[in-house]
């Protein structure tokens, strides 16, 4: 089919492109370039460089796609904070854009959301009905950006997705924020020094592939829409991580301790059920493993 890949330069949207290049799909990618790289992109794919409040209506005139997987979105908890109106205008307003533009063509949307910036706290692996308690404006932006999928449903009869996925890890992820964990401490691994642990490192998170969470986006695409988790229900804690990072890299560092950080979550896991159940999508790629393919990755 013909797709749009908004963000397709990043790191997440990196993975879905070659996912769908992979079973024939023609992409176009969408990306302005502020944290995506052009050599993420297939040679020979065709890039866009624009701003999607500005470029997608035309993109969509000329690619007509019968479906387009939204990533392109400001990521970062704590640029969130610092900036809300920023924050709202790229993952609220952008979405909008994209919506729109969707509906002109009858496009089918998948949405990239997020899991632990969405439920908060959890006590049990948080299923899509738990409460929502984001402490962040980053997580009110994307479920808002959730709220308006649901509302071109009901509105338009459209079958757009929403995808709220876990910490994802793998090749090619930046080492900036707290979900670009794993790509901090390989990074640190790499060049032979300490990672930091903040606080007693029993802090838990749901990691998944950046290949699963890829084959997810694709499984997406079709349905009739809703919201699905996508994770792995197991939960992992950074010191945990630490080990599992040091024996894939053969490395003998030990982390260095840093005090706790001021409203990070204890406990974050998602129950991904539904997604099997309706999707027919399961993780696959357990955690040492994906480690060591990023590791490998990197070398």
């Amino acid at each position: 089919m013909r797709a749009v890949v908004t963000g397709g330069a990043g790191f997440i949207g990196s993975h879905v492109v070659e996912a769908l290049l992979a079973r024939g799909d023609e992409v176009t990618v969408v990306d302005d370039l502020s944290n995506g790289k052009r050599e993420n992109v297939p040679a020979g794919r065709r890039l866009l460089e624009t701003d999607i409040h500005d470029g997608v209506s035309r993109i969509f005139d000329e690619a007509r796609p019968e479906l387009c997987v939204h990533l392109a979105a400001q990521v970062d908890v704590r640029v969130s904070v610092e900036r809300p109106d920023h924050d709202a205008s790229v993952n609220v307003l952008g979405t909008i854009a994209v919506l729109e533009a969707a509906r002109e063509h009858e496009t089918q949307v998948v949405f990239s959301s997020t899991g632990g910036a969405i439920y908060g706290e959890c006590d049990e692996p948080a299923g899509e009905d738990a409460e929502r308690r984001p402490l962040a404006p980053y997580g009110v932006s994307k479920l808002a950006g959730e709220e308006y999928l649901a509302a071109y449903n009901r509105l338009y009869g459209a079958r757009h997705v929403a995808l709220r996925y876990g910490n994802v890890y793998g090749p090619r992820q930046d080492p900036h924020g707290e979900a670009g964990v794993v790509a901090i401490f390989l990074g640190r691994l790499a060049a032979g020094e300490p990672a930091r642990i903040f606080g007693d490192g029993s802090q838990t998170r749901d990691y998944v592939y950046a290949g699963d969470v890829a084959r997810a986006t694709l499984a997406a695409a079709g349905h009739e829409g809703g919201v699905f988790n996508v994770g792995t229900g197991i939960e992992t804690s950074v010191v945990e991580l630490y080990e599992l990072c040091r024996r894939v890299a053969g490395s003998a560092v030990e982390a260095e301790q840093a005090p706790a950080r001021l409203g990070e979550l204890q406990r974050s896991v998602l129950d991904v059920s539904r997604a099997e159940r309706e999707l027919g999508w399961r993780p696959e790629v357990p955690l040492e493993d994906g480690l060591r393919r990023t590791w490998e990755s990197t070398g």
